[in-house]
């Protein structure tokens, strides 16, 4: 159970940034504080069902930080530091794409000046992040399955000559 809702949380998760990526009209601070009052209830979920162990939650952090960065301040030294600091799930290229993308819903909120995005990819540059913007949403976790090893030893196991495996002997 708890590598199914891994599996779904990573889907939801690579989905939901992918579309982030994708789309300027959902680019603005009120998304990112949408995003992450609904991140935050299927957190609340995960933990009321005893599932905060599967590492289901830990698929959302890319989306978390994408949710954080739309709400952050964008425009002195300092919040590119925090921006660098806090996206660490996130590529460079995915935190310029979502700084380009985003769209101003108010009159309070200003657009991203390409100085500030800038300074973030001057931040940035030493990071090894792997080329590619959208994540993989066909991403497959292994499977794996516990080790219960069994009270009943090989030696006392009966073959029953009718399942014909005379060819195996016993040492």
């Amino acid at each position: 159970i708890q590598q199914v809702f891994k599996q779904l949380f990573y889907m939801i998760n690579a989905v939901t940034l992918n579309n982030l990526l994708l789309r300027k009209d959902v680019c603005s601070w009120s998304t990112g504080m949408q995003l992450r009052f609904n991140i935050s209830q299927l957190e609340e979920w995960l933990h009321g069902k005893n599932l905060q162990q599967s590492g289901a939650a830990k698929t959302l952090k890319p989306l978390i930080e994408a949710a954080q960065l739309l709400q952050l301040k964008k425009k002195t030294s300092e919040d590119a530091d925090a921006i660098c600091s806090l996206c660490t799930s996130l590529t460079t290229q995915q935190i310029v794409k979502i700084l380009n993308l985003y769209t101003p819903v108010n009159e309070f909120e200003e657009r991203v000046t390409v100085a500030f995005i800038r300074n973030i990819q001057k931040l940035l540059q030493e990071r090894n992040d792997p080329p590619q913007l959208l994540l993989d949403f066909k991403h497959m976790f292994p499977v794996q399955f516990p080790y219960n090893p069994s009270a009943i030893t090989l030696d006392s196991i009966h073959l029953p000559a009718s399942l014909n495996l005379d060819f195996l002997n016993k040492v």
